[in-house]
């Protein structure tokens, strides 16, 4: 259940230094906006449409989403959720392709994200140990053996959009042993509620933003398989 008066709160703190979209009817067309495959207009509140926002002011500035190409499940939105885990903890639902920030009272912001592909998922508890603002990326050893074409990288690939950790990456240890798995942003829409990276999960860039905001280092987390 989305909790809108919190929910609405939450998405004005996180978007105050944007620019306003028409308030006027949730119902924007044209390049940029969703569209079915028709090129109708789709009817999206303004609260997302605001929420999922060009961002310019990034280093890297960062497109709107496209709505459109994602199921409504999967928009960031503040839900009731009973987990056995304290406030504060980051559950990543698997299965069900969410994350769940988990909040007072019985609640948690929730994210969709895409997740590991099979043969390359990874579960159990960890922690948050690093957190980084448009991270360089550098490609496991045995990545590159794989895709000899990511040789380039073996030093690291700069930020950028094209960089896949996106505009975030928070960084997943199990004790002092970095597990080689992050929380990261995306550019690719389509991935979202799907199973296709490498292992790590991965959030809209606009959700990743917000999840880097509301949580330290040494964030408990916890990826459940089933």
């Amino acid at each position: 259940m989305l909790n809108r008066r919190l929910f609405l709160a939450s998405a004005a703190a996180a978007l105050v230094t944007g620019c306003a979209s028409s308030q006027r009817t949730g119902q924007l067309a044209g390049p940029g906006y969703p569209a079915d495959g028709l090129g109708r207009a789709v009817r999206i509140s303004p609260e997302y449409l605001q929420m999922y926002r060009a961002m310019p002011e990034e280093p890297y500035p960062i497109p709107a989403v496209d709505l459109s190409k994602i199921d409504p499940v999967y928009y960031r939105q503040l839900v009731t959720y009973a987990a056995p885990e304290p406030a504060g903890t980051i559950i990543v639902d698997t299965p069900n392709r969410f994350l769940y920030l988990t909040m007072e009272g019985g609640q948690a912001m929730r994210y969709g994200v895409g997740i590991g592909r099979e043969g390359f998922a990874w579960g159990g508890r960890a922690r948050i140990a690093r957190k980084a603002a448009w991270p360089k990326w550098t490609p496991p050893a045995e990545m590159i053996d794989r895709q000899p074409e990511l040789e380039k990288y073996r030093n690291g690939m700069p930020p950028g959009l094209d960089n896949p950790l996106g505009a975030r990456a928070l960084y997943i240890f199990e004790g002092n042993r970095d597990t080689l798995y992050r929380l990261h942003g995306t550019s690719e829409t389509l991935s979202i509620g799907k199973a296709v990276s490498s292992g790590c999960v991965r959030l809209l860039q606009q959700d990743i933003i917000d999840l880097y905001n509301r949580v330290p280092n040494g964030t408990p987390i916890v990826v459940r398989q089933a």
